[in-house]
């Protein structure tokens, strides 16, 4: 059975930071690339960052710089280390896997979407 869970998301005043956790079981990262996701109340789900099979990284323009995505597959969880966060870094993060990154959707409707695996979310709330 294919399984992800996020922790690690709390409460934090601007200019903080916070390390997301994914621990995922049913399947390792050689056959699987993995993303992070958000989203913020009344706004779109948001993609913010991926890393692929054979170590491919990329990440959304409003978290370059800050926020570092990796992966420790012998623990088999992917990790999201938020640095200098903003207000409006608010949201559910969730983590998903796919076969192939570049089928993860930008920006969608809600999280979770209907590809892939997903965690059930961990709120981040970053405040002023």
């Amino acid at each position: 059975e294919v399984q992800l869970v996020e922790s690690g998301g709390g409460s934090v005043q601007a200019g903080g930071s916070l390390k997301l956790s994914c621990q995922v079981s049913g399947f390792t990262f050689d056959d699987r690339d993995m993303g992070w996701y958000r989203q913020a109340p009344g706004s779109e789900c948001e993609l913010v960052s991926t890393i692929s099979s054979d170590g491919i990284i990329s990440y959304g323009d409003s978290v370059k710089g800050r926020f570092t995505i990796s992966q420790d597959n012998a623990k088999n969880t992917v990790y999201l280390q938020m640095d200098v966060l903003k207000p409006e870094d608010t949201g559910v993060y969730y983590c998903a896997a796919e076969t192939w990154a570049s089928a993860m959707l930008k920006r969608m409707p809600t999280c979770p979407g209907s590809f892939g695996d997903w965690g059930q979310g961990t709120q981040v709330t970053v405040s002023s």
